[in-house]
Parts: structure tokens; sequence; C-alpha cells
């Protein structure tokens, strides 16, 4: 018969093989009951105050050896302190650790004590393997993604998720971050669309986690910033290709992407962000880079909830969103086998790319270049206009002041119900204008005599057109709306056709409005308490700012990214560039975003003189500027008897297309920027400000 020593051998090593801790709400009572502290615990267990936090709310847990202390620790309590009427923590399940119940992690979260000194406090929330209570960023509802869509890894292994969720990361390379981030993270976000992928996770590494994964803290070197990457014979390269993963064709640079070949449905994919190389640009994001890991987690957790998970700069964002919401293939069902197939989806841009009609593309496009094409491009650019000041009136200068309006997202409104093509151009010869039919037409509109106190709508710069021209079809549309008569030479047009940018349009201006309302400007403020909320709507909230300004630059660059022009110096004329291998390359759809936005632009201006006699000072892009007795939009704008905005002008508000005060300086500062030849409207801010289509 054994011995009781020899029992007791037997039991104590089952015990190391598998050590059980109490679940999360126990740990915390017994820690608080010998009155210890966080940050005391986390002294003594060598770890991190943040780690302690994680292991009391669930959200991850300690492994050997730290394992068995901790263990060790917490019978040493409970054997001192037993929970009234409470069974032994001995008897808990192990599966009570890893997936604690509602009541345990409230329980654990009302215990909590102040984070200690050793890592900034995360917002509270209730998380374990699956998030347990609603929170202000509400993570993946898809199970299959429990922690949201992205993580922000400290040097310290803790990886900051939305909603407060901190994962322990054990990882010390790239590949087994890799490895862990689709293994173990939760990380990850559902389709956009049934036909779509998921996204891929996102994990950001702050400075001290790229040099502890390997990387050196900043990426240095003579291209232009965003082609720099790490060479190929660069150790974490070669840990990665080691690892049998592969880096896409951008490399190792701000933005790796990391995959292997999917098997089957299953995508094996990571998206880094490396914060200290630049990845997030300061003119899109603001401040964001030197929050603190939480922070970072909630500004990009908000926009990946509203927009998508980053995949690079805001534009690379932009144009990553069109196809997400527009895939290009769907399942379909093959008639002669029955076997479902990979087959075009209507109404996207498909999976080839597509050359441009000659007057669409660039001057370097192998289009043009092979085809010796001489007969001219298309000009669809945005304004930038000054009056003269030869057409200034005595009454206009001796107005005190010269206000600054700036339309809300204007590309985003002009994308909404815009038909593009979506098939190659066909070439015709003097064909019958049609203004439904998307295209580029070969007119003369030089014969159009507007009034000089206006720019021309068929200009960027405003000037009367010289002869014929190339114009994208809402510019022709536009002279016909203002009862000319145009007879197009030639022209190169679209059959197949769709709105393709709308789901692009309706998540985009959903998120604008969503943000901005966060902020405190809604829509059911009238024009005073709306100009009042936009003044301080920046310093209520600096993250959600950040976020707002992601959006609007994920338009401008998503526009942009349309017509990428080719990038560095050892580039030739006629030469492919990597931009042309995507079926997104398509310059006429970047035209009729930017042709219909100048045309409702003129269309305002003309509608203001009609109504009220003010003539603009000058525009750019999405600002214009006005005279004015005051040094409000309400001294000058149009209003109804009842006290309603006047429809056709400029409008205040929060949405799309409607305007803000963009600012305000005196009447003899636009003169005289206007008299040296500058555009006020790039200065009326009071800063440099530059126009900026993301390209």
């Amino acid at each position: 018969m054994a011995s009781e020593e020899e029992l007791f051998a037997s039991v104590d090593a089952l015990l190391e093989e598998e050590p059980h801790l109490p679940p999360p709400a126990e740990r915390a009572r017994l820690r608080e009951a010998a009155g210890i502290t966080q940050a005391r615990l986390a002294t003594a267990l060598k770890t991190t105050t943040q780690s302690v936090k994680n292991w009391e709310n669930g959200r991850s847990e300690p492994k050997s050896p730290r394992l068995d202390a901790y263990q060790r620790l917490l019978n040493g309590w409970a054997a001192k302190y037993p929970a009234h009427g409470a069974a032994s923590a001995a008897a808990t399940p192990p599966a009570a650790s890893s997936a604690p119940s509602a009541s345990a992690v409230e329980t654990a979260d009302a215990l909590q004590a102040p984070a200690g000194p050793a890592r900034p406090a995360t917002r509270p929330a209730a998380a374990s393997r699956r998030p347990a209570a609603k929170k202000a960023v509400q993570p993946a509802a898809d199970p299959r993604f429990p922690h949201g869509p992205l993580g922000v890894l400290d040097g310290d292994g803790s990886a900051y998720g939305v909603g407060g969720i901190v994962l322990d990361c054990p990882a010390t390379t790239i590949p087994e971050l890799v490895e862990w981030t689709l293994r173990e993270s939760g990380l990850g976000a559902a389709k956009l669309n049934r036909y779509g992928k998921d996204s891929d996770p996102l994990i950001v590494l702050t400075a001290a986690a790229a040099v502890k994964l390997g990387l050196p803290e900043r990426l240095e070197g003579h291209e232009q910033r965003r082609s720099l990457r790490l060479p190929e014979d660069h150790p974490v390269v070669k840990q990665v290709a080691k690892a049998k993963w592969q880096l896409t064709q951008r490399g190792f640079g701000p933005w790796p992407r990391i995959y292997r070949k999917a098997q089957g449905r299953e995508r094996q994919c990571v998206q880094l962000a490396i914060l200290s190389w630049d990845a997030l640009d300061e003119r899109s994001w603001p401040g964001v880079s030197e929050m603190e890991p939480a922070d970072i987690a909630r500004v990009l957790g908000v926009y990946a909830q509203r927009v998508i998970t980053p995949r690079g700069s805001t534009a690379v964002s932009g144009l990553e969103l069109m196809t997400a919401l527009r895939p290009p293939t769907k399942a379909v069902q093959d008639p002669a086998t029955g076997n479902w197939v990979s087959g075009h989806n209507p109404g996207s841009l498909g999976t080839e790319p597509m050359d441009p009609a000659p007057p669409e593309a660039t001057p370097e496009h192998p289009v043009v270049v092979n085809s010796g094409w001489t007969g001219g491009f298309l000009n669809e650019e945005a304004y930038q206009w000054v009056r003269s000041v030869d057409t200034l009136t005595d009454e206009e200068c001796t107005l005190p002041f010269a206000v600054g309006l700036d339309l809300n997202t204007a590309f985003l409104a002009a994308a909404a119900r815009l038909v593009v093509g979506l098939s190659a151009p066909d070439h015709f010869h003097a064909p019958t204008f049609n203004p439904k039919i998307p295209g580029s037409w070969l007119v003369d509109l030089s014969h159009i005599d507007l009034d000089p106190r206006l720019p021309s709508p068929f200009t960027p710069d405003g000037t009367r057109p010289a002869g014929p021209a190339w114009y994208q079809t809402h510019t022709v549309a536009y002279a016909q709306e203002l009862g000319y008569d145009v007879h197009p030479i030639e022209a190169y047009l679209r059959r197949e056709t769709g709105a393709y940018l709308d789901p692009w349009h309706d998540r985009l201006k959903t998120a604008y409005v969503d943000t901005l309302a966060g902020l405190g400007v809604t829509r059911d403020l009238d024009d005073r308490q709306f100009l009042a909320a936009m003044e301080q709507h920046k310093q209520s909230d600096p993250a959600m700012a950040a976020v707002l300004s992601a959006i609007k630059a994920t338009v401008k660059g998503g526009v942009g990214k349309l017509r990428e022009r080719p990038q560095g110096k050892s580039y030739t004329e006629g030469e492919t560039w990597p931009a042309l291998q995507r079926p997104t390359w398509r310059p006429d759809i970047r035209a009729a975003v930017i042709s219909k936005a100048r045309v409702n632009m003129h269309r305002k201006l003309r509608n203001m003189a009609t109504m009220t006699g003010l003539y603009p000072l000058a525009v750019l892009s999405d600002c214009v500027v006005y005279p004015s007795p005051g040094e409000s939009p309400l001294d000058f704008l149009p209003y109804a008897a009842s006290g309603k905005p006047q429809p056709g002008g400029f409008r205040l508000g929060p949405t799309p297309g409607l305007a803000k005060l963009e600012g305000v300086q005196t009447m003899l500062w636009a003169v005289d920027l206007m008299e040296q030849g500058y555009n006020p409207a790039r200065h009326i801010k009071g800063g440099d400000a530059v126009l900026d289509e993301g390209e």
C-alpha cells in the first residue's frame, strides 16, 4: 500500500502539471484582503502593474514560471482570507479563468484599484476572450474577432485594443508576432460586403516595440519618405523569409503587410504600422503618434469601425475602402457544370486594370507615349482662382472684412449619386452631347462669355477657355445648363455605367457626420450654435478631432489615388508604374468627381451673386472668400424672412457640401494679397494652408 508521503507527492505532481488559478474576481478580492496594491504585487512578481490589472480582469493569464509563483501566493491568501459562502477556489473549474461570467467581470471592475505609476491607465473595460460589456467603441460583433480590429503594441508586450482591452503579447520577433496575431490575439474585422474579404488584423508598433522586435527605431535613407524600406539583407527581413512568410511588393516599410498564401477561405495576413517610421502622417492624423498606446488604439479603432481598418496612408485606405465596398468578384454558378466559380460582381471595376482614353491619361502614360498622342488632356482640377483687383468696386473695398467659407468634404458631396464609366472607353467622332453618358468630350467653349467677377466654370484657374479642349461630362453639361449650345468634335465614352462610389460616399458621410456629432456639432443646431460649436470642437476631444481629420484626408486621398503618378527619380516616360496594375487606377473617375465639385461650387457662386449681389474675392478648391460687413458668415449669407437659409447659395451646417467658417481677415489684407498675385483663400485661416488632393 502506498504511503501518505507517496500519495501527496503524486497529487503535488498533478498540481504542478496544470496550475489552476481562481477566477479573476477572486484574484482581486484576495489581493485587496491582504492589503497589497497592484503595483506592489507587480514588483514582487517582476512584471508590470498593467499585467496584474489584466490578470484580475480576465484579459490575460500569466505564464510559467510567473504562473506558479502567482498561484502559490493566491493559495496562501485563500487560506488566510476565505470567501464567505463561496466555494473553494481550488474547486473552481479551469474554464472559469479563461471565460469569466459577466458578473465576475463586473465584480473585478468594481474592485479594480487605480493604475500605478508604471503605465498610464486605460479606459475601464470588461474584457476576456469575449467582450462582456458595452463599450464606447464596440469591438467587432463577429465572434471570430472578439478583441476588435487592431492592437497597439508597446515595449512591455502589452497590446492595447479598442474599448480598453489589453492583451499580453509574448512575441520577441516579427514572425512570432505574426503567429500570435493570427492564432491567439482574436483581432480582425468582418468584411464590409457579403462578397468581400475579412479585414486583416492591424498591429501598430510603438518605437519601443519596434526596437524590441529587432527593427531600427528610425528608418533612414535618401529616397522619398514614403518609399523607404528595410534592405533585403536586414535580419528581420531574413527572419520573415526563413519562417516562410512573404512581404508584399512595397517591402518592409512603414506599413508592411506580411502574409502566406490563403488556405481555402482562411486568409493568413497581418498588417503592421510602425509609428516611429512615420506610418501616421501628422497632416492626416494630427498628434496621434505622440499619444499613449491606449489613446492611439482608441483613435484608430474608431476609424476602423466607421471607415476601414487602416492599410497604409489615409489615401491608401480611401482606395481600399472602394474595393472593400464594391468587391470585384462574387461566387456564380457555372451553368455547364453546376459548380460555383468566381465571376464578375456587377457594379464593380472588375479584377483587371483598364487603359484610359489618351486624353484621360497623364503625359507619361504608355497609352500616350506609345501612340504619339498630341491631342491634349483633360484638365479637370479644383479651383485655384483669384479675382482681378480691377473688378473690385469702391463699395466692396470699403467693407471691413474678408470672410472665408469652406465646404465640408466637397469631393465627397460630389461623389453622391455620381454615375461613372465601368467599361473601357469607345471613341466617337462628332457625337451628339448626352449629359447622362460619362466620358471625355472635345468641345469648344471659348465663345461663352461670363461675368469676370466670377471664375470660369470650365478651367481650374478660372480663365476663359482659349479654344477646343477636353472636358468631363459634368463640365459640358453645365455649359448646357447655362443656356449655351455645345457641339462636341469627338469623345471617348463608356457604354457600361453605374454609381460605383455610392457605398463609399454613404459610409464616409456617415463617419464624418457621426464623428462631428461626437464633438458636439450636431445637425439640430441653428447657424449661430453651429458656428459656436465649430469654434470649440477640436478642443473638446483631440483624439476624435484626429479621427475627423483622418476621415477628411481619406476622402481627398482616395480621390487622388485614382490617378496616382509614378514615383522615384529613376522613372522614364512610357514605362508602366505599379499603380497602373490596379483596376482602381481610373483617372476618368477622379475627373468626374472634381468636375462635379467645381461645377457645384460655381453654381453656388452664381446663385449667391443673384441673391445678394456679392461676388467672391478668391476660390481655392473648396474654400471661397467673400467681402463682408461683419466678421461672421451670418453677416452676408442669404436668409429668407422666416430666418431659414435661402436654397441654392452657401449654407452653414455639418454635412458634406454645406459650409463652415474657414477664417476671417481684414479686407485690406485680402486686397494686398490679391495685388501681389497671392490667393487669399490659401491664407485666410491664418496659417500656410495648401491645396491637398492626396496626390
